[in-house]
C-alpha cells in the first residue's frame, strides 16, 4: 500500500473512534460511577500517551533544556486557553486534551510509516482505543454544558476526526525528515495534556465517597503500556 494512502487510512480510522465515542455517549445516561470510570480511563490513556509516547519520543531528538522549556510552555499556553474557555462559559477541556493527544500522535503516525511501518499499525490501534473513551467523556462534557446542540456537536467531532489524516500527511511528507520539529510539537502537546488532565479531568472522576472509578485511570494507562510494549 502506498505510504500516502496508508497514512490517510490509518489516521482516519484512528480518528473515527472520537465520533464513535460521542455516539456512545448519547445512547443512555449511565450511573455516575460508570461515567466517572470512563472519564478516568480516558485520563489514564492520556497520561500514558504523555509518559510513553509524547515525552520520550519527542525528547529523543531535542536538547534536554529545550524539552523542559517546551513542556512548561505547553502547560502555560493551555492554562491560558483553559481560562479563556471557562470565562466564555464553554466546556472544552476534555476536547482540548483529546485533540492535544490525537493530532501530534497522528503526525507521528504519518512519520512512522516511513520510519517503521509495523510500529505505525500498532500506533494507529493505540490511538483508536485511546480516542474512544476520550470522545465519550468529551462529548458528555459538551452535552452537560448545554452550549452546543447534540447534532452540531456530533458534526464537530466528525470534522475534528478528519483533521487527523491531514496531520498524518504532514507527518509523512514533512516531519519524517524533521524529527526535532516533530519532537518539539509532541513535547509541547504533552505539557498541555498534563495541565488539562490534572486541572479538569482528575478532579471530575471521584464522586463523594466513591474511589473505585479512579481505577479506570490505571486501566487506561495499562492500555497505553500494552500498546507501547507491543510496538517494541
Amino acid at each position: 500500500m502506498e505510504p500516502l494512502f496508508l497514512a490517510i487510512v490509518l489516521a482516519g480510522v484512528a480518528g473515527l473512534s472520537m465520533p464513535l465515542g460521542a455516539w456512545l455517549a448519547t445512547l443512555k445516561d449511565e450511573p455516575e460511577p460508570i461515567n466517572h470510570a470512563i472519564t478516568a480511563f480516558g485520563g489514564g490513556a492520556l497520561v500514558s500517551a504523555v509518559a510513553l509516547v509524547l515525552v520520550p519520543d519527542g525528547a529523543e531528538h531535542l536538547p534536554g533544556w529545550l524539552s523542559c522549556l517546551l513542556l512548561l510552555l505547553g502547560g502555560l499556553v493551555f492554562f491560558i486557553v483553559d481560562k479563556a474557555v471557562s470565562k466564555s462559559g464553554g466546556a472544552g477541556a476534555l476536547l482540548l486534551a483529546m485533540l492535544l493527544d490525537y493530532l501530534p500522535e497522528a503526525a507521528a503516525l504519518g512519520a512512522m510509516i516511513v520510519i517503521d511501518r509495523a510500529t505505525a499499525w500498532v500506533l494507529a490501534a493505540i490511538i483508536f482505543l485511546q480516542n474512544l473513551p476520550e470522545g465519550y467523556s468529551a462529548f458528555r462534557e459538551i452535552l452537560a454544558s448545554h452550549t452546543v446542540p447534540k447534532k452540531r456537536g456530533f458534526a464537530l467531532f466528525i470534522a475534528l476526526a478528519l483533521i487527523g489524516p491531514v496531520c498524518a500527511v504532514i507527518g509523512l511528507t514533512t516531519l519524517a525528515d524533521q524529527r526535532a520539529l516533530l519532537g518539539g510539537i509532541m513535547i509541547f502537546a504533552a505539557g498541555g495534556i498534563l495541565y488539562l488532565v490534572f486541572q479538569d479531568v482528575a478532579p471530575s472522576i471521584s464522586g463523594e465517597g466513591e474511589a473505585r472509578p479512579a481505577l479506570g485511570a490505571v486501566a487506561g494507562f495499562a492500555l497505553g503500556l500494552a500498546g507501547h510494549l507491543a510496538a517494541g
